[in-house]
C-alpha cells in the first residue's frame, strides 16, 4: 500500500479508481493539422501567406541595398520555399478528393 492511499476497507470496490497518465504527453505540430476543420486551415492559410508576402518583401529590401548580404538572402529564400510547400499543402487538405 502506498503511503498516500486512504486504507481500504472493501466498501467501495464498485467505484472505479482515477490514476494519471505520465507516460502519455501529446504536442502539437504544423503537420498534425490534417484533422482540423476548413475555418482552422483558411486561418493557418492566411498567416502562412501574410508570411511568404513578408519574406518576399524582406528579400527584395535587402538585394537592393549595397552591399549584398548573399547568406541572409540565400536564407530568407530557403524559408520562403519552405511556406511555398506549406501553403500548398493546405490548399491540398481543403480540397475534397472526389473522384468525377
Amino acid at each position: 500500500m502506498i503511503e498516500d492511499d486512504p486504507p481500504h476497507d472493501g466498501k467501495d470496490e464498485k467505484k472505479p479508481r482515477l490514476t494519471l497518465l505520465d507516460e502519455k504527453q501529446f504536442s502539437a505540430r504544423d503537420e498534425d493539422f490534417a484533422g482540423a476543420n476548413d475555418e482552422a486551415l483558411a486561418i493557418r492559410l492566411a498567416t502562412l501567406e501574410e508570411e511568404h508576402r513578408d519574406l518576399d518583401a524582406a528579400i527584395r529590401a535587402l538585394e537592393q541595398s549595397a552591399p549584398y548580404e548573399r547568406l541572409a538572402i540565400a536564407r530568407l529564400k530557403k524559408k520562403k520555399l519552405q511556406l511555398k510547400d506549406q501553403i500548398q499543402k493546405i490548399k491540398d487538405a481543403m480540397l475534397p478528393d472526389i473522384i468525377a
